[in-house]
């Protein structure tokens, strides 16, 4: 049984670990990784219902140029299968998740270019753990350096150039995605030029600390949208993470400016945001975990202070092996019937079963 979890814990520290090598030679590799998620959802107002199943492919591949220079790239897509064939929202959901390149430099550290992870999920991801219901209080795709964006060029250093044992710092810089740039796109999904980095250090006794900040120039048309008018959209945030022997806590706070969506009318102010998991790994391949997470948004036009994520989340997990895994999640929301904003309030509750290689 303890050789279950030791190979569940290794695949929940690099998903993509376990992948399927379909080529290795002359310093060239590439591994080929993916799974199908069967997935059902309830809620009581039918926020989400029904079923939510979709597939996720991808590879990542890496070429020794020479004994120090090492050339890299990862591609990841998802497919959604809960629409109907050939029909109108055979598209919804479907969408390229990451797709960059990069150079790595022995201790000098790597850099890459495309869409990827931005550097503030750096710390958000400490906390994005649920099978489930992981909607985060500052990270959301596509918005800005939070979680996966487009145009980022980012620079990695581990170890601090060999120097110190887990340290790690990184640098990111995005450009433009706004009304006036070749891929133009809606105002809640742009960004003006921006900038972040992110610091990490892990303790000998597997307890880490990190922060990052990011800033970027807001759009002309953000800037006149309904909520919100700075300059610029700023968060930053701080963490701790402990991970050992199938036990694993997280907690962070951050603060973001004029950067946190109030569905498509603009975004907040400013938010105060705190997120916290907890979790064990029995031997036997059963995980509970449990979470809290809470935005709250601070002088919103016409409102006042408000949150815009209230809620606990409770889940069970159960791990065959490494590539079969069921499971159950219930988000336990704590926002008001009658919140000013009309966010949704209902519980939700999901099941699922996921095959991964």
């Amino acid at each position: 049984m303890k050789k279950i979890a030791l190979a569940v814990l290794a695949t929940l520290i690099t998903p993509a670990l376990h992948a399927a090598e379909i080529y290795n030679k002359d310093g060239n590799k590439l591994d080929f990784y993916g799974s199908a998620r069967a997935r059902h959802y309830f809620s009581d107002n039918k926020t989400i219902d029904g079923d939510a199943s979709y597939v996720r492919l991808g590879f990542k591949g890496q070429t020794q140029i020479n004994d120090d220079l090492t050339g890299y790239g990862q591609w990841e897509y998802n497919v959604q299968a809960n629409n109907t064939e050939g029909g109108a929202d055979a598209t919804n959901g479907t969408k390229t998740r990451l797709g960059f390149a990069g150079l790595k430099l022995k201790d000098f550290g790597s850099i890459d270019y495309g869409r990827n992870w931005g550097i503030a999920y750096d710390v958000a991801a400490i906390t994005d753990t649920a099978p489930i219901f992981d909607d985060l209080t500052y990270s959301y795709a596509d918005n800005f350096m939070t979680g996966r964006s487009t145009g980022l060029l980012t620079y990695r250093n581990n170890n601090f150039f060999g120097l110190v044992d887990g340290l790690k710092f990184g640098l990111q810089y995005q450009g433009a995605n706004d009304e006036n740039s070749s891929n133009a796109r809606a105002a809640s999904k742009a960004n003006g030029d921006g900038y972040g980095v992110s610091a990490s250090y892990t303790t000998p006794i597997d307890i880490t600390v990190l922060g990052t900040y990011a800033t970027s120039k807001r759009t002309a048309v953000q800037q006149n949208m309904q909520y919100g008018d700075g300059d610029t959209a700023d968060v930053w945030a701080g963490g701790v993470k402990y991970d050992h022997a199938g036990v694993y806590f997280a907690a962070l706070y951050g603060e973001g400016r004029n950067l946190t969506p109030i569905k498509s009318a603009g975004f907040a102010n400013k938010t105060q945001n705190v997120e916290a998991i907890a979790s064990y790994l029995f031997d036997f391949g059963l995980k509970p975990m449990f979470g809290y997470f809470q935005s709250k948004a601070k002088d919103v036009e016409g409102v006042g202070d408000t949150d815009l994520v209230k809620y606990y989340d409770a889940s069970l997990t159960y791990f065959f092996n490494k590539n079969m895994s069921a499971y159950a999640d219930y988000k336990i929301n704590r926002l008001d019937d009658n919140n000013p904003l009309g966010i949704a309030s209902d519980d939700q509750f999901g099941v699922g079963l996921t095959y991964q290689f």
